[in-house]
């Protein structure tokens, strides 16, 4: 996960991920979702750059998707770790490069060039920078390729969300920024903490809290307890609605929106940007 210097050590919650939680059926949904959402059957003969590669997951699932050549990249030193560790599991293909960077760095971004599918999910809003890091991601695109980034929604209301989570974007603005000056037994304390309440709301709403657990690996094969730990840490963090992305990158670059998932909560907006062909 991209990150400015200081902040949440998003590294560490995807060392843990890798660890205990990545299993086969996580990846069979991360190989599932990828092309779902880009709406192509694979990735043969593209090029893909993740930006704020995270735990390397969807790198990994481009290369088994037949991408011609990966690029992923991260500035935390720990989530360039676990991509590498995947990339070695796969024996090191030459055509799958990973990096320490950050998409802040106008300098190093030029220099990776552009690429048919540009991937950034749940990154930039956390680079402390997100206007700028968009722009930066959306000048990897080549002419004629995509560009897929998730951002957190904007969300003003107070009240409790679908997902178990209460109050508003600015509210957990203050709390992940609390968060972060915690020591780590008081974090790890706010993490269990949340994770009961989860199961309370889960049970007050008729849902059953194994099944809801079980069942979030459906979402692109992510782990329930490194979600929480990652959206209660996961700072920096800014927002925006769909209208302001959408103004933002269709206003400045041109790009055509394909494709988009949009919430009235405070969860991701995803977003599936083509740039004109040439």
């Amino acid at each position: 996960m991209q990150t400015t210097t200081e902040g949440y050590d998003f590294g560490s919650n995807w060392r843990s991920f890798i660890d205990h939680h990545l299993t086969d059926e996580r990846r069979q949904e991360a190989l599932r979702s990828l092309p779902a959402f880009l709406r192509e059957s694979s990735l043969e003969g593209k090029t893909f750059v993740d930006v704020g590669c995270g735990s390397g997951l969807f790198s990994w699932a481009a290369y088994k998707l037949g991408a011609k050549r990966i690029v992923s990249f991260d500035v935390n030193p720990n989530s360039v770790a676990c991509c590498k560790q995947l990339r070695f599991d796969e024996g090191e293909p030459a055509n799958w490069e990973v990096l320490q960077a950050s998409v802040l760095d106008d300098e190093a971004m030029r220099a990776l060039g552009e690429f048919d599918v540009v991937y950034s999910w749940g990154v930039l809003h956390h680079t402390g920078e997100m206007w700028h890091a968009i722009e930066n991601t959306a000048g990897l695109i080549r002419p004629g390729g995509l560009m897929w980034i998730a951002i957190y929604n904007r969300a003003d209301a107070l009240g409790l969300h679908s997902d178990g989570r209460v109050g508003s974007s600015r509210f957990w603005e203050r709390e992940k920024a609390f968060y972060n000056r915690l020591p780590k037994m008081g974090q790890l304390a706010m993490d269990y903490t949340a994770a009961m309440g989860m199961v309370t709301a889960y049970l007050l709403s008729g849902r059953n809290p194994i099944r809801e657990i079980q069942q979030h690996k459906q979402n692109r094969g992510m782990s329930w307890l490194v979600d929480i730990r990652d959206w209660l840490g996961g700072w920096p963090y800014e927002y925006a609605s769909v209208e302001e992305i959408f103004n933002f990158v269709h206003g400045r670059f041109g790009y055509a929106l394909e494709n988009v998932i949009s919430t009235n909560s405070l969860r991701n907006n995803e977003f599936l940007f083509r740039r004109p062909a040439a």
